[in-house]
């Protein structure tokens, strides 16, 4: 008899328009659409299956997958803001997975929840994201505790934020308690994340010569909590000593408008790691006793709603087959230097709002 114990399966809902996704939905009769009533009983029971269905309706772009979206969401939205919402980027070797990883194994023995959100690069080819690197959270992803989502960018930072802050809601409501949210480290998609969550930790590294040479001008001020990963073996008391310079580098850069905590830690060892989420816990809590937390909220909301309506009234510009036609015209014009990108913009919207008027 062979006494191995089966490998366990991985946890990883693939992304809407994904390869994996579009495959399986192939090959399966029996998934058909499901009501809003049945997403919202699932959602609400923690069922994973029906969980990963309603984010990728979420992703859709489908007009009535969008309309039953939407009548989700609104209908959740008062089981959701109750979870810690984190965002996590880090200069590129810094060990994001892994550190996601082991914190949310520490989280989810301590009896929390967890979703990984993370923003993934899109493949080129499908448009779905590249897996590689999520799929490496093997420990974490068969917890019945978490659930980790890619994200794909497919070029729009803006168009992930608003998916990503929509499946952080559906997440809150299948009852996850901590929301992490990984930034693609790439372009602003750290000014992105960090408008959509309520501390922001930034993961360096140290010996590679000026640490902060590798963190952005603007992360700087964005930034939270910055976290030296790698503290282990001969590398941890280079840890130490850039912890340090950081720190003294960060008071400097914020004139002393703030302190921001600066920590070290090992993935690998699995060492300050639960002393760093207490840091990152704890300045939640400030937030939420001191109503910044409520007024940070509210004032993403409002930016929230100001990215949807740009991003629907340029939908219904592109929908109205003249206006389309325009634009196509004046775009040739500014690509030749014919015309300014100004003049360009105010004769659409004269021309726009005529047509709409009826003029």
């Amino acid at each position: 008899m062979d006494s191995r114990k089966p490998k366990p399966t991985l946890r990883v809902d693939p992304p809407s328009d994904s390869p994996v996704e579009n495959a399986a939905a192939r090959s399966s009769t029996a998934r058909r659409a499901l009501r809003l009533d049945q997403y919202l009983e699932g959602i609400v029971s923690g069922d994973r299956a029906i969980l990963g269905r309603a984010i990728t309706l979420v992703e859709s772009h489908r007009g009535d997958h969008q309309a039953l979206a939407q009548e989700l969401i609104e209908t959740l939205l008062p089981r959701t803001g109750k979870s810690v919402r984190v965002g996590i980027t880090g200069v590129p070797g810094s060990g994001k997975s892994s550190f996601i990883e082991t914190l949310g194994c520490d989280l989810v023995q301590r009896g929390r929840r967890v979703a990984v959100l993370a923003v993934d690069p899109s493949s080129g080819v499908s448009g779905g994201s590249i897996l590689g690197d999520k799929t490496r959270m093997t420990r974490l992803a068969v917890s019945e505790s978490a659930f980790i989502r890619p994200s794909p960018s497919a070029g729009r930072l803006g168009g992930v934020a608003q998916k990503t802050r929509e499946t952080m809601l559906l997440c809150e409501a299948a009852g996850y308690d901590v929301i992490l949210v990984e930034t693609v480290g790439v372009g602003q998609s750290e000014t992105v994340v960090a408008g959509m969550t309520d501390v922001f930790l930034a993961l360096v590294l140290a010996g590679a010569g000026d640490e902060l040479q590798g963190i952005k001008r603007g992360l700087l001020e964005l930034v939270d909590v910055i976290a030296v990963n790698k503290a282990d073996g001969e590398n941890r008391e280079r840890a130490e000593i850039a912890a340090r310079e950081i720190s003294t580098a960060m008071h400097i850069v914020r004139g002393g408008e703030g302190e921001v905590p600066v920590l070290t830690c090992s993935a690998l060892e699995n060492r300050g790691v639960h002393e760093l989420w207490a840091t990152l816990d704890d300045l939640h809590e400030q937030r939420h006793r001191s109503g910044e937390l409520e007024r940070r909220r509210r004032e993403q909301s409002l930016q929230w709603m100001h990215a949807l309506l740009e991003e629907g009234l340029l939908l219904m510009f592109r929908e109205d087959a003249s206006a389309a036609a325009e634009m196509n015209r004046l775009e040739e014009e500014v690509r030749s230097g014919r015309r300014s990108p100004y003049a360009a913009v105010r004769k659409l919207l004269d021309a726009f709002a005529a047509h709409r008027n009826g003029d």
